[in-house]
């Protein structure tokens, strides 16, 4: 039998210090970071972006079938993700949680065990946080800082006319790995004995549970001398981000179905559930890959990056955002993404 430790037992200056204790420093910004009353960064004549997010069980998340671990790994990562798509380096989080007693210090451990494989892999460092009792559920806040250097960032609301729009990665995976999920559960709801049926699904499955942040597109446009005219991360859906970047740039756009990534076994996994793959590539969210417009004149330098699709360009407000199939029919953009209310 797996021991179980109280939270009580620990106390919490006791449950902050056993998370954190084995956390290390990667940054040379991070001056002052766990133990005291606040944390200290210097970012030596950078510019420091931050962000936050709040991942509340029930309503982000379902510990049914979400890991501990993974879920750590998760919440830093969405926040990492929206750090690059201002085209900058993360550098510090805070994590914060709230526990209501069904959870014990092993499960908290767990879940720390993905927060710290996040931090390691992206290289950031957990500064503090907050530990609180929660009257039910698991309520998780993470707060991610990043530095970018003077004038480098890059908003939503700044493309042009004429620019090419472009997306990391592949797209519609995690809604599917989500459908796949939720539909499992229900058969378990349903029947306890009913072992869940995820043979083969591991890509969408991955893409809901374990999504990575794009540094290595951030990476890239550094190498490369490439600064995107605006960007965002899809958290919500391609249609509903293309939406936002035309909206805010006061801009139209023409996006074309036969050049949305998607992965085969996405589109195998929508095939089997009943589902269009381009709308789940459109309307999917939590793929948390970067979506961007470009200079025309930039093209040559993405050709070789396997990583980057161009999908569309922006064109004048007038010309209204439209969507053209593989059979060539125009249609209206419509964001039927996730949506939070």
């Amino acid at each position: 039998m797996e021991t179980r430790t109280e939270i009580a037992s620990l106390g919490e200056f006791g449950l902050i210090e056993h998370l954190t204790k084995n956390f290390e420093i990667y940054n040379a910004s991070t001056i002052e970071s766990v133990g005291d009353d606040a944390a200290v960064i210097d970012h030596f004549g950078k510019q420091t972006v931050v962000t936050t997010d709040l991942l509340i069980e029930g309503v982000h998340f379902d510990l049914m079938y979400t890991p501990l671990k993974h879920l750590g790994y998760k919440s830093v990562v969405v926040n990492l993700s929206d750090v690059y798509a201002m085209n900058a380096q993360p550098t510090q989080i805070t994590v914060s949680i709230g526990i209501s007693n069904r959870f014990s210090v092993e499960a908290l451990s767990e879940f720390y065990e993905g927060v710290y494989a996040a931090c390691e892999k992206y290289q950031v460092d957990l500064i503090g946080g907050d530990t609180s009792a929660s009257q039910k559920g698991f309520i998780i806040s993470v707060t991610a800082l990043g530095e970018v250097a003077p004038g480098k960032y890059v908003k939503r609301n700044t493309a042009q006319k004429g620019d090419l729009i472009c997306v990391s990665g592949e797209v519609g995976g995690a809604f599917l790995g989500l459908t796949l999920l939720e539909r499992e559960r229900k058969i378990y709801l349903e029947n306890p004995k009913v072992q869940p049926d995820l043979e083969g699904e591991d890509y969408i499955v991955g893409r809901l549970l374990m999504p990575e942040a794009r540094k290595d597109i951030i990476d890239f446009f550094e190498k490369n001398e490439i600064i995107p005219t605006s960007m965002m991360d899809v958290s919500d859906g391609v249609s509903s981000e293309v939406l936002h970047l035309c909206k805010q740039s006061i801009l139209g756009c023409r996006l074309h179905e036969e050049k949305l990534p998607i992965n085969e076994k996405a589109r195998q996994a929508a095939f089997k559930f009943g589902l269009d793959p381009t709308v789940c590539a459109l309307n999917g969210g939590e793929d948390y890959e970067l979506i961007f417009t470009l200079k025309q004149e930039d093209y040559d330098k993405i050709t070789l990056n396997e990583q980057i699709s161009v999908i569309g360009y922006m064109t004048d407000v007038e010309e209204g955002c439209k969507f053209i199939s593989k059979g060539g029919n125009t249609f209206d953009i419509n964001a039927q993404g996730w949506k939070a209310f």
